[in-house]
């Protein structure tokens, strides 16, 4: 689809006109799950119609329907008819979602919603989507690309979500339930085989432990051989092991109070691989063989030069849910601690020549307590008031091995200078939300969040501190909207809301003046109007909306010339002015006919820079001037995202067949703020910056999935067999690229056409 059609008047036109009309409200995917949610636990209350999907999207036990919140709802049975494996497969079925796989840190993700991310691995930053697994917040991107298996539902709360899930998701959340203990005795089990030589085993059991104990076992185990060659000698590269196995154990002791623990341990060996994105206007060009440079960002991709990497990590974690009814009030209490080990090679030039080869070892910790009460005052008024604790801990070691042309020696025999670095972020909030029926029919909901962030980082070379700094940061966020339901029918609903992610340091920097001066917050204003219809009996459900989000104070990271540093540069992160983001979302849920279910979903984005002007080297001088960044295109910010799926199950006389085919539509985006080429003063500045380097873009992308599932009863086991193929169209092209400084450049394809089958039996 021509850009232009996307990013010019058309899309500002429908914006404006979602904006003025109040049939139009920011959606809620209820279209996308099909039968209801599981039984919600006893401090919730159940729905009234078994086709309408309870959400916590706002901390309440609320219809998918009747939630005034852009929310996106998948439940169990949508994740088993496409046959879902981890979170990057929700990319797309949400609008302006869009979700990847970043290499360079374990089980870790790139996320952007509505336009807003910040892609790094570095655990000084948070994300600005949060993912929050049994209502604990994962407090860095590593670790929240999930697993999908033992799902009972997902919802992708679109917008600021910092008055109740708390800190920095200013771009969203994607709230993960994993399924409770049953207290009945159970098994669910699955092995796949695929492409790649992918296996994956899967198992769930669940054990009665007399009336007010149930108990809950889990293990998982993914492998894969990776869809790389290695262009040397043909053998498969990218590969990975993964485990994950804990336990949940449900106390009951009464009726009115209950507690939920779940021990686990998550267990990741991986190739961490690159491909070679280096041109000839990069300096490592000269030093490669001249076929691995200029290479293309698709089919060349796939094919790697690189030395061997090797990632290991592990992460235990424990979360303590409890929730106590007092009658007119129900308390929550929400505990959770993770922590995580990580040791990383990899060849980052990407190159057969052994030009910039690293080892980076991590440790993490994080523990943060939430406490909730809920009830409500009379008929027309509830509430959702509590407090937050969080804190976190960790160290970088980095030992880096440049130009030795020794591939044999290990980076921390080699590098005498090793980089460490050590942060800490200690973090308390209290939060407030409430709903007033005011008037008939009307309902005002305002809350907001008073949140007091600490923040200290180290940064030493060789032993020698460089730089540290300590600051403080807080801030409240508030939030009001209004809706009117005129019937059962339909609701229409108006809001703003403020995000904040906090202030904080680089861990990049090398030299003293930066690694000690802190980046600012930044915030963002978030405007929305739209409505949520049900239509022809039930048979359709219809959700719109249009948003304006002002991005101000963006946090964003600059490569830049450092003469006192050990590289000769340094990564460093500045407030670098503003961005609007415009967008229509549309969603819609059809069922035309028993057994058929057809979604479909719409994202439409504008976004545009303001003031974004950094220091730069001029290419003339060599001195230091202003660099004009404001034409570029904000990263993650497709113009178009767009899904249409359809559904069928048909009852057999040995049980049922359901097929499922999915197509998925994401435009093309830029992974990283970069240079194409300048233009204006190149002597004194202001230089022109006229867009990202397009070795960062990642292309348009057509994705065709489906699955053909035959259930049928195996000695009375309940037993099913899955044929399914994802990328049919085996669509090729870059998920994440990186450009350093003139030096050189990287990137990770996407997943080609892979298929396999599963078998499973649940009793």
């Amino acid at each position: 689809m021509a850009s232009a059609y996307v990013r010019g008047a058309w899309p500002r036109t429908l914006v404006k006109l979602a904006l003025a009309t109040s049939s139009l409200t920011c959606i809620s995917t209820a279209a996308l799950a099909q039968e209801a949610a599981p039984a919600p636990a006893p401090t919730e209350t159940a729905s009234i119609d078994p086709n309408e999907i309870i959400v916590s999207a706002r901390r309440r036990s609320e219809t998918l329907q009747e939630t005034p919140v852009a929310i996106t709802a998948v439940n169990a049975a949508m994740i088993e008819d496409k046959n879902a494996l981890n979170i990057g497969d929700l990319m797309g079925t949400a609008p302006n979602l869009i979700i990847t796989n970043q290499s360079s840190g374990a089980a870790a993700a790139n996320l952007s919603i509505r336009g807003l991310t910040y892609a790094d691995v570095e655990k000084s930053a948070e994300p600005t989507v949060g993912v929050v697994v049994d209502g604990v917040f994962i407090g860095t991107s590593t670790g929240q690309f999930f697993d999908f298996f033992d799902i009972e539902q997902i919802e992708v709360l679109r917008g600021p979500q910092g008055t109740l899930f708390g800190r920095n998701t200013i771009g969203g959340v994607i709230n993960i339930r994993r399924t409770r203990p049953t207290g009945k005795w159970g098994v669910k089990a699955e092995v796949s085989y695929g492409r790649f030589d992918t296996l994956a085993t899967r198992a769930v059991v669940n054990v009665p432990l007399g009336d007010s104990l149930a108990l809950k076992g889990f293990y998982f185990h993914n492998e894969s051989d990776g869809w790389y060659r290695q262009a040397q000698d043909g053998r498969r590269r990218g590969g990975s092991n993964n485990e994950n196995f804990g336990a949940s154990l449900l106390a009951t002791p009464t009726d009115t109070f209950e507690a939920l623990l779940t021990v686990e341990k998550q267990v990741q060996d991986f190739d961490p691989v690159l491909g070679v994105l280096t041109n000839s206007g990069d300096a490592f060009c000269g030093l490669a063989p001249p076929e691995q440079c200029n290479r293309n960002t698709t089919d060349d991709l796939y094919t790697v030069f690189g030395q061997p990497n090797s990632g290991h990590y592990s992460a235990p974690s424990v979360t303590l849910e409890m929730n106590l009814d007092v009658g007119e009030v129900k308390l929550t209490s929400v505990t959770g601690y993770r922590e995580s080990k990580e040791g990383q090679t990899q060849d980052f030039d990407a190159s057969s020549s052994d030009l910039y080869y690293v080892y980076r070892g991590q440790n993490y910790d994080q523990f943060s307590q939430e406490l909730r009460a809920a009830g409500n005052f009379g008929s027309s008024f509830d509430y959702v008031v509590g407090g937050y604790y969080f804190r976190s801990n960790y160290d970088l070691d980095q030992w880096t091995r440049v130009f030795a042309f020794s591939p044999d020696i290990d980076p921390r025999d080699y590098d005498q200078n090793p980089q460490h670095v050590e942060g800490k972020t200690r973090s308390v909030a209290l939060f407030g939300d409430f709903n007033w029926a005011f008037a008939d029919k009307f309902r005002l909901s305002f809350g907001g969040r008073f949140t007091r962030d600490k923040k200290s980082l180290s940064n030493a070379f060789g032993g020698v501190l460089i730089g540290q700094g300590s600051d403080t940061f807080k801030k409240f966020t508030p939030k009001v909207g209004v809706d009117y339901r005129p019937n059962d029918d339909v609701m229409v609903y108006a809001s703003w809301s403020r995000g904040y992610r906090s202030g904080g340091f680089s861990p990049r920097a090398g030299s003293p003046a930066s690694a000690s001066q802190a980046y600012g917050p930044e915030t963002v204003d978030s405007y929305e109007v739209g409505g949520k219809f049900d239509m022809m009996g039930g048979m359709l459900q219809l959700n719109l909306a249009g948003f304006i989000s002002k991005y101000k104070d963006l946090q964003q990271n600059t490569n830049l010339f450092c003469s006192v540093c050990a590289t000769q540069n340094e990564t460093v992160t500045t407030n670098v002015g503003s961005a609007t983001i415009k967008g229509i979302e549309a969603d819609f849920t059809l069922r035309p006919t028993k057994g058929l279910t057809i979604n479909g979903a719409l994202g439409l984005l504008d976004s545009k820079f303001k003031g974004f002007v950094v220091g730069g080297i001029s290419p003339v001088t060599g001195a230091v001037i202003p660099f004009d960044f404001s034409g570029n295109d904000l990263i993650y910010n497709p113009d178009m995202t767009a899904s249409l799926s359809a559904n069928y199950t048909l009852p057999t006389s040995f049980g049922e067949m359901v097929g499922n085919v999915g197509y998925r539509y994401i435009g093309r985006y830029d992974q990283q703020i970069s240079i194409a080429g300048l233009t204006g003063d190149t002597t004194n500045g202001p230089a022109i910056v006229t867009g990202n380097d397009p070795r960062v873009r990642t292309d348009e992308q057509n994705l065709l999935d489906a699955s053909l599932t035959t259930r049928f009863d195996l000695a009375g086991t309940e037993a099913h067999v899955t044929l399914f193929g994802r990328n049919l169209l085996d669509d090729r092209g870059p998920t994440h690229g990186f450009t350093v400084g003139g030096l050189f450049a990287f990137g990770t394809g996407r997943e080609p056409r892979t298929y396999g089958v599963t078998l499973g039996v649940k009793y």
